[in-house]
């Protein structure tokens, strides 16, 4: 193919682009990160580090008790909100680790939560609530679980509970925990452009 038709080519192109472009109704990325900052704004409350005790019920249906540590705080000037979880045997070993993001999609108006824990990945529902959060996800056929999370007066609380059609829900899962301090994470350690 000569230049001439190489710049021809790329020429219409670029005009197709263009009309395509202006047919379509213009995305206004300042007013998307806006709506995902004011649509994550109350979960600032979780925003810092914690601690405190929890437990687990195991799927032989034995309890196993854990120092449950978290870490919370926003991202993308406020867009995004970064978690991660450990929880730690008496040893002080991790047993558990967890981390996830909460996003906020304002052309669908929900809100997100992505997951990565013990080798399990997913995208799951998530409802902000007066004080906190709930999110669910699937377990097998009829069974869900459900993380219901607090904040009030510098104490998270958290309850999981598995949901099976036609029997009362069961607890598997309870953390108390104490806001041990602030944190710039995940925001600090940016690398600088020089």
């Amino acid at each position: 193919m000569t230049l001439h038709k190489l710049l021809a080519l790329s020429l219409a192109c670029a005009l197709a682009a263009a009309a395509s472009h202006a047919a379509s109704p213009r995305f206004d990325p300042a007013a998307a990160q806006h709506a995902q900052r004011e649509a994550l704004a109350p979960l600032a409350r979780f925003d810092g580090r914690w601690r405190g005790p929890a437990w687990i019920l195991m799927p032989d249906g034995t309890r196993m008790d854990m120092v449950q540590t978290e870490r919370v705080g926003p991202f993308l000037d406020g867009a995004v909100r970064v978690i991660e979880g450990r929880g730690h045997d008496a040893r002080g070993q991790v047993v558990f680790n967890a981390f996830g993001t909460i996003a906020f999609d304002p052309a669908r108006g929900r809100h997100t939560l992505h997951s990565h824990a013990m080798g399990h990945v997913g995208a799951f529902p998530l409802t902000v609530t007066p004080d906190g959060f709930r999110w669910e996800m699937p377990a097998g056929p009829g069974t869900t679980i459900r993380y219901t999370a607090r904040v009030a007066d510098g104490r998270w609380t958290e309850t999981g509970e598995r949901i099976t059609d036609g029997a009362p829900p069961v607890q598997i899962f309870s953390m108390v925990l104490e806001r041990i301090g602030d944190t710039d994470w995940p925001a600090a350690g940016a690398v600088a452009p020089r």
